[in-house]
Formats: structure tokens, C-alpha cells, sequence
């Protein structure tokens, strides 16, 4: 495992501060690839890079197996969560429905205070953007899609909303991998910024709709890439099949 998972000690930290910072250590990991999907959670190498000892470890286990960031594994600790192809579409269907409509109702109720909040939050974005500073243009972004969706002001919305998001926050991340992805999402949120400020509803609801979508392209089209080519032998057994199938007809 990597030396990235290298933090101080936390020597005097009460149990709830330890509890959160171990959590927040381990999203971070997760959102950021560093632990990835499949990856099974040593226990032992965890607490000897997060210095803590196995109790708060499985306590964030379970945190985060409740955001659909881990699953645990009955007698056998845990792992990154790998989701399929049909589960990542189905995700990124119901986010973006979510944000759209976060977008729309935004439009039509965000006050001026919330709206300066995010055109302080894109410039500071698009400052990371032009550094090619991934991590911190993320958590902007993600501040960002945030806000929108406090500004509708719809309670349940909200709640829905964090609870389905906190689980594509890794996949969302992955999606800026590519190069023209990203510079296209930037681009996206320059027109949300202006839908918003032009309290352009309908616009909104489109733009986010199809923010969305292009990552979940993006996210798919590298979860294809990074699989393995499939076996010569296995390919020739299928061409065989396939052959004796077509000449039975």
C-alpha cells in the first residue's frame, strides 16, 4: 500500500474528532482512487499508516459502508466498492435527475447571497482548473454542485440528494481524468453560473442533465478501458459457439 496513507499520529485527539478524522481520511483515499474499487482493506496496514488502532477503523468501516463508499465482508473485514456498469448508469440517471431539478428550483429562489457564494467558489475553480489542480478544483466543484442544491430550498431534496451523491463522489472524481472531460465540465459550469445569475430555469435543468451525463460517459468509457483484453482462448471458444449457433439455424 502506498505511503500516501501517511498522516501524524493522532495522539490526543478525543473519540470523536479520532472517529470523523478517520473517516474523512479514508473518503478522501476512496474519492480520490488511491484506494481502489475491489481493494480490500487491510486492517493492519490501515492502522499502522492511520496510527489507530482497530476500533475506530471499523467504526469508519461501517460509516462508510452506510454512504456506499465500502462493503463489508462478513468475517473478513471490507473492501472499495466496485459497482457494475448497469449500477454506475442507474446512479448517474438519478443524480442527475436530482440536480436538475436542484438547478431549476434554484433558479427560481437563490437570493443574492447565495448566488455571490458561488461565483466566488467558480473563481477560485477555475483558478485550479488552470493550475491542473485536480483534488482541490473537485472539492470546489463539489462545494459548488452543493450550494446549487441548498439554494432550491427543498428540504428532502437536499437529503436525497447527499445521501445519492456521497456515493458518485469517487466516480466523479474519476471522470476529470481526461483531459477534454474536464476542460468540457469547466466549460458546463460557466453556463450554469450564467443560467443561474439569468434565472434561467429551464436552461439549467438541461445543462445539469447533460453535465451529468458526459460523466458518466467519461467514468464508463475508463472502466471499459481498464479492463483486461479478453483471452484469445476464451475468444476463440466464443467465436466457436457463435459459428455452430449460426450454422444450426
Amino acid at each position: 500500500m502506498s505511503n500516501d496513507l501517511d498522516t501524524p499520529p493522532h495522539a490526543g485527539l478525543d473519540h470523536p474528532v479520532l472517529h470523523d478524522a478517520v473517516v474523512g481520511r479514508l473518503r478522501a483515499l476512496i474519492v480520490q482512487g488511491r484506494l481502489a474499487p475491489g481493494q480490500r482493506l487491510n486492517e493492519r496496514i490501515l492502522c499502522e499508516q492511520l496510527k489507530v488502532s482497530r476500533t475506530p477503523l471499523r467504526e469508519a468501516f461501517k460509516v462508510l459502508a452506510v454512504e456506499g463508499l465500502v462493503r463489508l465482508l462478513p468475517n473478513r473485514g471490507a473492501e472499495v466498492l466496485r459497482l457494475t456498469e448497469p449500477e454506475i448508469i442507474e446512479l448517474f440517471e438519478l443524480i442527475g435527475g436530482l440536480e436538475a431539478l436542484s438547478g431549476e428550483l434554484a433558479c427560481a429562489r437563490i437570493n443574492a447571497a447565495a448566488l455571490d457564494e458561488i461565483r466566488m467558489l467558480h473563481a477560485e475553480m477555475t483558478a485550479c482548473h488552470a493550475r491542473r489542480d485536480l483534488a482541490p478544483y473537485f472539492e470546489l466543484s463539489r462545494r459548488i454542485h452543493e450550494a446549487i442544491n441548498a439554494a432550491a430550498g427543498n428540504g428532502m431534496l437536499t437529503e436525497t440528494y447527499r445521501r445519492v451523491n456521497m456515493r458518485c463522489q469517487s466516480l466523479r472524481y474519476r471522470s476529470n481524468f481526461d483531459q477534454e472531460k474536464w476542460d468540457a465540465a469547466m466549460a458546463d459550469h460557466a453556463a450554469m453560473l450564467e443560467a443561474l445569475e439569468r434565472r434561467d430555469g429551464a436552461r439549467m435543468r438541461a445543462l445539469l442533465t447533460a453535465h451529468l451525463a458526459a460523466k458518466c460517459e467519461a467514468v464508463l468509457k475508463a472502466m471499459r478501458a481498464e479492463q483486461p483484453p479478453e483471452p484469445a482462448r476464451r475468444r476463440a471458444a466464443r467465436a466457436s459457439v457463435a459459428l455452430a449457433a449460426a450454422l444450426a439455424e
